[in-house]
């Protein structure tokens, strides 16, 4: 593709620069979306909420300037609520 015209010149060049950088996005997410790091960012997540909800109800309150931490917390407990009803209803029925 070797052309004489400068506007097709800048036109290959702008091609290849937006391949190159294709590339390394389709790179990027590749490494991202592997099942081992989706493994350690779930892992981390799941202990950052865990030492959030410790905080919670140690008194230290929610989060702050963390929409989704905060929401992760709430819901946490709000698992935790559900697990401790249903062990609750179960004992009690079981006593019946």
């Amino acid at each position: 593709m070797t052309s004489s015209n400068p506007d097709d010149t800048a036109r290959q060049a702008e091609i290849l620069a937006a391949r190159a950088a294709l590339a390394a996005t389709v790179d990027e997410l590749t490494t991202r979306l592997t099942p081992k790091n989706l493994a350690a960012d779930a892992a981390e997540s799941t202990r950052r909420a865990a030492d959030d909800a410790g905080t919670f109800l140690a008194g230290g309150g929610f989060p702050v300037g963390s929409p989704s931490r905060t929401r992760n917390v709430k819901i946490l407990l709000g698992a935790a609520a559900g697990v401790a009803l249903l062990v609750t209803v179960a004992v009690i029925r079981s006593r019946r």
